[in-house]
């Protein structure tokens, strides 16, 4: 066993935990089979990236336990019918004309895709595709018209019986009353019938149900005229393509053991897994596409790098989270904490590092240690959304910073002005100085002015220390609260060394100048 086997066998990250859970796993398939759902009736959201994410962490773990290949799913529930509306999409009024279609024979309201299934499955793996995840797209309406599912569509219908005695303990009286496993797809209003099946027909593979207008129906279940409810479509998936592993949501607990059992019934397997806590949105709500709370990918896009949100996914993934815009900035600067970290570390804490998950065991090498919360003090500071100024302030206290050769401060710099155009802008309220917090503000002044201008950031950070001891603040925190309230007006800031150091003395000196003569 050579030594990188045994950095992976001791692994303690939650990945390599997971991972271990399929190494007794036998398939005859040859490879280990991930897989991720996800349902496109409305805008992709950040818990279906974190989904991907995530299993790929554990695919990638796995991958350096067993020799065994392995593949990853992502299937797109897309001949689901539509029950409502998405508050975040335009065009509402066409597609609420199509409530109980198929999201993939719904007209796109984008207008850019052949469907608005389409249109967000497209949303989906453009994103995956920018982030280079390994993985296979699977439609379920291709899969379930050109036949893939045809075989296990069969057994639903031989073994009908079995699976409502699973199924219709969980399930209110009125609504056991019609549950069938099968939806049959209207043939002549198209839409996804929640309606009692009248017969099920297994010699002629077929069942009989009430259409719209009332009339009796004999309709195959197979090559697309039927699907599954989601608990039994969940299930035979599993049992079609023999999936080995794949997480749920806290909230889908109980759907994956009645899956399960379903899952055996049809003669599968059920994968490994675990269940993950939710995201929540500002108000401690779970997240939902439909209601388009909490964060879309394009909005984080907008402010911090993929690489900050694949670091807010490797995390704790059975604690809940909060997914609001005031998590951006902790993500950006602890991703490049883990990075630079990682370069000094020994193999057997590289591969517990978020880094050597996020980067599949090879991250690149970190750039310089500008923090992305000193660039948002710095672009707030500056009153200016002008790169190549920043750029200027930035190379004064790091000479060798340069946009065109560190791509990750160049992102880095862009997110901070859009953060701050969005969220910290019209926030600011600077506070006047109290008569004792004048005096110690012309005190740090006096001293600031007495430096050359060279002093490295520990220094200044001592300096400004020393002053609001000298000043007999209650603790030295409201110290350093008056310093972010009238030079930055904000409640909280960034480390005064670093930010002086960065901004420069002579122009730290201006500013408390312009503080100092505020009435």
């Amino acid at each position: 066993m050579g030594n990188g086997d045994r950095v992976y066998e001791n692994a303690k990250s939650w990945p390599f935990e997971e991972a271990r859970k399929l190494l007794s796993r036998k398939n005859g398939k040859g490879y280990i089979l991930f897989e991720t759902g996800y349902g496109p009736s409305g805008l992709p959201h950040i818990g279906t990236f974190g989904e991907v994410a995530r299993t790929t962490y554990i695919r990638q773990a796995f991958e350096r336990l067993d020799g065994r290949k392995t593949r990853l799913f992502a299937f797109s529930d897309d001949l689901d019918g539509l029950r409502k509306v998405p508050d975040n999409i335009q065009n509402q009024e066409m597609v609420g004309r199509y409530l109980g279609f198929p999201l993939s024979a719904i007209p796109d309201p984008f207008g850019c895709h052949k469907s608005f299934g389409d249109h967000n499955n497209h949303k989906l793996m453009d994103f995956f595709d920018s982030f280079h995840f390994n993985y296979e797209f699977k439609s379920a309406t291709e899969c379930y018209k050109s036949g893939v599912f045809n075989e296990v569509l069969l057994r639903v219908l031989e073994r009908h019986k079995a699976i409502l005695e699973v199924m219709l303990t969980s399930l209110r009286e009125e609504r056991a009353a019609t549950y069938s496993p099968f939806l049959p797809i209207s043939p002549k209003t198209g839409r996804v019938l929640q309606t009692k099946v009248e017969e099920y027909r297994v010699s002629n593979g077929t069942i009989v149900f009430r259409d719209e207008d009332g009339k009796l129906t004999e309709q195959p279940v197979i090559d697309g005229y039927c699907k599954l409810q989601w608990k039994v479509d969940w299930a035979a998936r599993w049992t079609a393509f023999g999936v080995d592993y794949e997480m749920a949501g806290k909230d889908l607990i109980d759907s994956v053991a009645l899956s399960s059992k379903i899952c055996r019934i049809l003669g599968g397997i059920p994968p490994d897994g675990f269940n993950y806590e939710l995201f929540l949105d500002e108000n401690g709500k779970k997240i939902s596409k439909s209601k388009g709370n909490g964060l879309s990918i394009d909005e984080w896009l907008r402010y911090a790098p993929p690489e900050s949100l694949a670091n807010f996914m490797f995390g704790t993934p059975k604690s809940a989270k909060r997914l609001y815009f005031d998590v951006i900035p902790r993500q950006i600067d602890d991703y490049a904490s883990h990075l630079r970290n990682f370069a000094n570390q020994e193999p057997e804490k590289q591969v517990n590092n978020p880094v050597w998950h996020i980067h599949g065991g090879n991250p690149p090498m970190p750039e310089m240690e500008i923090s992305f919360s000193l660039l948002l003090n710095l672009v707030s500071a500056c009153n200016t959304d002008d790169e190549n100024v920043l750029c200027g302030f930035i190379k004064k206290y790091a000479v060798d910073a340069s946009l065109s050769t560190m791509p990750f401060l160049r992102k880095s710099l862009k997110y901070a002005i859009n953060y701050y155009r969005d969220f910290v802008k019209d926030k600011k309220c600077y506070s006047i100085p109290t008569d004792a917090e004048r005096v110690a503000l012309i005190d740090l002044l006096c001293e600031l002015r007495a430096m050359s201008g060279g002093e490295p950031e520990e220094e200044i950070q001592k300096v400004v220390f020393e002053v609001g001891k000298k000043h007999k603040f209650p603790e030295l925190r409201s110290w350093f609260s008056c310093l972010y309230r009238c030079l930055l007006g904000q409640e909280d800031g960034p480390r005064m060394g670093s930010f002086i150091a960065l901004y420069g003395i002579s122009n730290m000196v201006k500013l408390m100048g312009q503080v100092l003569a505020r009435k």
